[in-house]
């Protein structure tokens, strides 16, 4: 039988996806009578006008939405090439699926263990379809690139004619750390898509958003790949609720993240990237090995019922791992001396 988990660190855990929990929640949510349509109409529609463009559509995955948008950029500029990070989602996630569904090619642009810069762009010899960024940059600890940075490397794609594509699977994350509209930021970009299931905590789903033509052009790829799926109202209905619960809360996410990160530094046995948080997400430095932190995971999980990430990440140094915290509803629960006393055990 699995260990009984009383509190958690992680963010999607079953303290807050429990199917019977959230079902309750729904039913709430849902009047008699309404018509099952409608949640993911109202969904796309408060999207689009959050993220200040024209239109919206729902995608069952993320990987999906991510895809299309990139066909869709490619077959209008004639380009086959998109410029991204090395540890983009779709390079390291995704099985390379752009390329074996789309025969599109990604350009790996920058270290990968930075963030892109301008300079790096101005590398790139090969007309682009797109250039990908993903905000915050998940692999390398939440980081984000300045606002002038941004502005600047958005500003670059358009002026050779290509398109300015997000990743904003955490945008709403990302958002605090600029501390901006969310119009604002995704009106630097074409084309921009957002989880449902991440900071939003619905059940499953993406939306993908930009100008009609393109949302359009995006509909038909969607019915190719098989996304035009029947009754997406459940997973419209839990993000909904996201964006009326959860979504106001991470500016506090993101404070509680920086008074945690700040304990475990300041306990010395581990580190943060970055110091200081720029989102709810970042990532701990931890001087002991991948095994023996997830074998600690589970011990601490079985000894006392609180659930720490089981899946540490590796690192050159194979006396050292990391593993990624996003603070959120659930890791609300802890104080952050708490936290550090937690990863302390984690050796």
């Amino acid at each position: 039988m699995a260990p009984e988990i009383r509190r958690s660190l992680v963010q999607h855990s079953s303290l807050r996806q429990d199917p019977h929990a959230v079902l309750r929640r729904v039913l709430d949510r849902v009047r008699p009578g309404t018509d099952p349509d409608a949640p993911t109409r109202e969904l796309e529609q408060r999207i689009a006008d959050l993220l200040g463009k024209p239109a919206a559509l729902f995608f069952p995955t993320g990987t999906m939405a991510q895809q299309t948008a990139l066909r869709v950029h490619a077959e209008r500029t004639g380009r086959r090439t998109f410029a991204a990070h090395p540890r983009c989602h779709l390079a390291v996630w995704e099985e390379e699926g752009y390329s074996a569904v789309h025969g599109l090619r990604h350009k790996a642009v920058g270290d990968r263990h930075e963030l892109i810069t301008l300079d790096d762009l101005a590398e790139v010899r090969e007309p682009l379809a797109a250039l990908l960024l993903e905000l915050p940059q998940r692999d390398l600890g939440g980081l984000l690139p300045t606002w002038d940075d941004l502005v600047a490397q958005t500003t670059w794609a358009r002026d050779r004619g290509a398109a300015a594509h997000l990743d904003g699977a955490r945008l709403w994350e990302a958002q605090t750390g600029y501390e901006r509209p969310f119009a604002e930021i995704a009106g630097l970009f074409d084309t921009v898509y957002v989880s449902l299931y991440k900071g939003l905590e619905g059940v499953r789903g993406a939306v993908l958003a930009g100008d009609r033509e393109t949302v359009d052009a995006a509909s038909v790829w969607r019915h190719r790949l098989g996304g035009a799926i029947p009754d997406s109202w459940p997973a419209a209905v839990t993000a909904l609720m996201g964006l009326d619960e959860v979504l106001p809360r991470m500016a506090e996410f993101r404070d509680h993240a920086r008074a945690v990160a700040a304990a475990i530094n300041a306990d010395g046995y581990a580190r943060t990237r970055p110091e200081v948080p720029q989102t709810p997400l970042f990532h701990i430095d931890i001087p002991a090995s991948k095994d023996a932190v997830a074998a600690a995971s589970k011990r601490i999980l079985e000894e006392t019922g609180v659930e720490l990430p089981r899946r540490p990440g590796t690192s050159p140094d194979p006396t050292r791992c990391t593993i990624e915290v996003t603070i959120g509803v659930v890791s609300l629960d802890f104080t952050p001396q708490e936290v550090a006393d937690l990863i302390r055990q984690l050796r």
